[in-house]
């Protein structure tokens, strides 16, 4: 049976009772914290800075997953590795030396990953698979929460799992973007392992059932 990873996305959380949805995940049967830093050049939207996710360190119990919807992230990753990022994933788009960028993720002591938008192929990561603990694919475009989950996004994953095996690797995929009870079996099954969700999570009428829920239909 397969275990799924489940990731709550921070950006949907009530920021006026953080350490309460910090602690709600802690108890929960979530595995990582996911962490949406924007700066308003890459994606049109700000969410937050290093001193939030300084105080989410401070009181999480499982891994931040953190996501760079910046420019230049190459600039910062040091930054975000002292500051508790276990996982750093960059956009594809976003860095030009992308393989120098993985290995300074690496060489900070943190596990290094690439995320795709929307419209770009899998086909680009070929060259580039060896160095990545997971590949993010966006199913939504990326800098708003509550958008609506893109068809396209069972095709992308079924490729770049096809792509995985053929190298002998064992890239972890996750999907970031309209991740619902609707969609994540059908996910799970097209090859994805670690599942992002915001918004169904925090504006469930009970987050931890409602974690707790995804687990159990994504176990297969």
């Amino acid at each position: 049976m397969k275990n799924t990873l489940i990731a709550p996305s921070v950006l949907a959380a009530d920021f006026a009772n953080l350490q309460r949805d910090v602690e709600m995940i802690n108890n929960s049967a979530a595995d990582w914290f996911h962490i949406d830093v924007m700066d308003g050049h890459f994606v049109p939207n700000i969410s937050y800075g290093m001193p939030v996710i300084e105080a989410i360190k401070k009181h999480a119990t499982k891994p931040l997953d953190v996501h760079l919807m910046i420019e230049k992230p190459e600039r910062y990753i040091e930054t975000f590795a002292k500051i508790g990022a276990d996982i750093i994933t960059v956009h594809y788009e976003s860095t030009i030396h992308l393989h120098r960028t993985l290995r300074q993720i690496k060489a900070a002591g943190c596990k290094a990953g690439v995320v795709l938008n929307l419209s770009t192929p899998v086909s680009v990561l070929e060259d580039i698979l060896s160095e990545c603990y997971m590949i993010l694919i966006m199913s939504i475009n990326p800098g708003f929460g509550g958008q609506k989950f893109e068809e396209i996004t069972y095709t992308k994953v079924s490729k770049l799992k096809e792509m995985i095996t053929k190298q002998g690797l064992d890239t972890l995929i996750e999907i970031d973007g309209g991740v619902t009870d609707k969609n994540a079996a059908d996910l799970v099954k097209a090859g994805a392992d670690v599942l992002v969700a915001g918004s169904f999570v925090f504006n469930a009428q009970d987050p931890v059932a409602t974690i707790e829920n995804l687990k159990k239909i994504t176990a297969v």
